[in-house]
């Protein structure tokens, strides 16, 4: 008999605090933002070039912020933050994309794309295929010619990323050489198995991410179009290869393993990491908790594996 999964124990100390909390309907969104913005725990690493850039989007412009660990960068990641499509920033993910650049060597692109609910969808989904659209554009002067292009997201980001991969194909390009999808949400039903074991007092509560949903897209018939809710695409083949990650105290977790089944049995390469004692958003305690490092190096080599194919 296979023992019950145990949350790590560094981890376990923040579940009292965060039990504590108000829910998030009760909180002003200027609130809840302000405390995303320092969810970067750990000091941020230097990286060889950080600048701001502007992408033009419909309706104006959004800010992205570029990391390159080099002058030689060995592809783009073009990356969309995690926080309900209603929190996070630049900020909020500043410390570990940094130390995904240079973990992985690669320029990384962090989009701040348009929230919810002054934005709603679809305004951020095509935000964020407007910056890879913009990256592919821009490929030789971020990383040179050539390069791959993948695209990543944490939580709402993964959201983002699967989403973007969806469209890339459906628009015609740009052509993706991977998308990293850790702990995404991608069913609007909210309905899995892990939303009734995995859905009280944590880093992510069901009744948080039902409000998150409400927030994006509030008529639930958009919540249904495969843009917001990809795992109810009619059709998963000619994707992207996938690197779906899942923590298992997570909401989200079946989510996660029920899309890579999709996407395998759309006959697409698909690797899965199912990390049994991290919660939702461990990607940034990268620098705090041991066991969310280790995942960190993990996922960063699977990355540089897809870098170091090149372009196919």
């Amino acid at each position: 008999m296979s023992k019950e999964p145990v949350l790590d124990l560094q981890f376990a100390a923040f579940v009292e605090p965060l039990a504590a909390m108000p829910p998030m309907e009760s909180r002003t969104i200027e609130e809840s933002r302000a405390l995303w913005d320092v969810s970067g725990f750990g000091d941020p690493a230097p990286v060889a070039e950080v600048r701001e850039v502007a992408i033009p989007v419909k309706g104006g412009a959004i800010t992205a912020r570029l990391y390159r660990p080099s002058d030689a960068p060995s592809g783009i990641i073009v990356y969309y933050h995690g926080g309900g499509w209603a929190l996070g920033s630049l900020e909020s993910h500043d410390v570990p994309l940094r130390a995904l650049a240079n973990s992985t060597g690669a320029a990384v692109l962090s989009v701040d794309y348009r929230l919810a609910p002054e934005h709603p969808f679809p305004t951020g989904l095509e935000d964020c295929y407007a910056a890879l659209c913009w990256a592919a554009e821009h490929s030789a002067e971020l990383a040179g010619a050539g390069k791959p292009l993948i695209v990543g997201g944490d939580s709402a980001g993964g959201n983002l990323a699967a989403a973007v991969a969806l469209a890339a194909r459906d628009r015609g390009g740009p052509r993706l050489a991977a998308q990293l999808l850790l702990y995404p949400a991608l069913d609007w039903r909210c309905e899995t198995k892990s939303f009734e074991e995995r859905g009280g007092p944590g880093f992510l509560t069901g009744r948080d991410m039902k409000w998150y949903w409400s927030t994006y897209a509030a008529d639930p018939q958009q919540r249904r179009q495969p843009l917001a809710s990809p795992a109810q695409a009619e059709s998963h083949r000619d994707l992207a290869p996938a690197i779906v990650v899942v923590a298992e105290f997570d909401p989200l977790r079946d989510e996660g393993l029920t899309y890579a089944e999709q996407l395998r049995a759309a006959d697409n390469e698909v690797t899965l990491l199912h990390y049994e004692t991290l919660p939702h958003g461990f990607f940034n305690f990268l620098y705090v908790v041991e066991a969310a490092g280790s995942a960190f190096n993990e996922i960063a080599g699977r990355l540089s594996q897809v870098l170091a194919k090149g372009v196919a």
